[in-house]
């Protein structure tokens, strides 16, 4: 079923005036699924209804006496399954549209609860009026279209604040972006090298540092030969080569 499309329910014994109905609707534009064949059973017909139920805009059943009258009948779990369906919705959401296509009560208890609580739309044997095409496209412009749900997190999506749209950036940008910080991280490792270098380098050279003087020191002066000779000098000077070169 094509998004934004009517199902159309109803008993078999009302497929006239369900046909006008649908014919109506699809001459103004208005997607409907309406099945005029005869009801088919097994396993792959009751998945399809299954699943147009649930991927239908608005659901709509053709409520009259041929309804009330019946005890066992498809549309009615086909009712069932729109009701279902209607009970996961937002109160406000508009989703059952109840068409009574004769004088059948609203009150009539043979009717789902969740139908007798909704205004009824009153088209005799079927026939549209302008009012209620008008009104089913208004309906159907306010319904929200299917597709991925947004997913909002945190607080945001508690407090109804509208999540934050996130542009993608093109990775031409995101290269041009890199680059200035890819010059710069490699510039500030070539320093770091060149620091750890020369303060490894320092440390491993011990400096040339000059001895220190002894706190102590021996002067060696030439003795004078004070004999009333004057005949002892080789003496003095003996003495004086002796304690020099004991001093080395």
């Amino acid at each position: 079923m094509p998004a934004g499309a009517v199902f159309l329910s109803y008993a078999s014994e009302d497929a006239a005036a369900a046909e006008r109905i649908a014919t109506a609707l699809r001459t103004a534009g208005i997607e409907v699924w309406f099945d005029k064949s005869e009801l088919r059973g097994g396993d792959a017909w009751d998945r399809q209804i299954r699943e147009q139920i649930q991927a239908c805009a608005l659901f709509m059943p053709v409520i009259s006496a041929n309804a009330h009258a019946r005890v066992e009948g498809y549309f009615g779990l086909e009712w069932k399954l729109a009701v279902d369906r209607s009970h996961r919705m937002a109160p406000d959401q508009a989703f059952l549209i109840p068409v009574a296509i004769d004088d059948t009560r609203q009150n009539d208890t043979r009717i789902p609860d969740r139908f007798r609580e909704l205004q009824w739309t009153r088209l005799l044997q079927g026939e549209t009026t302008q009012a209620f095409i008008e009104r089913v496209k208004r309906l159907l412009s306010v319904h929200p279209p299917q597709g991925p749900a947004t997913v909002q997190s945190g607080a945001g999506a508690r407090s109804g604040v509208p999540p934050v749209v996130r542009e993608r950036v093109p990775a031409s940008w995101r290269r041009k972006r890199a680059l200035p910080v890819a010059l710069t991280v490699v510039t500030l490792a070539v320093a770091a090298y060149i620091v750890v270098d020369k303060i490894w380098i320092s440390n491993r050279v011990s400096p040339v540092v000059a001895s220190p003087l002894a706190e102590k020191s021996i002067a060696v002066l030439p003795f004078v030969d004070l004999s009333e000779k004057h005949d002892q000098e080789y003496f003095a000077d003996g003495m004086a080569d002796r304690d020099h070169q004991s001093a080395r």
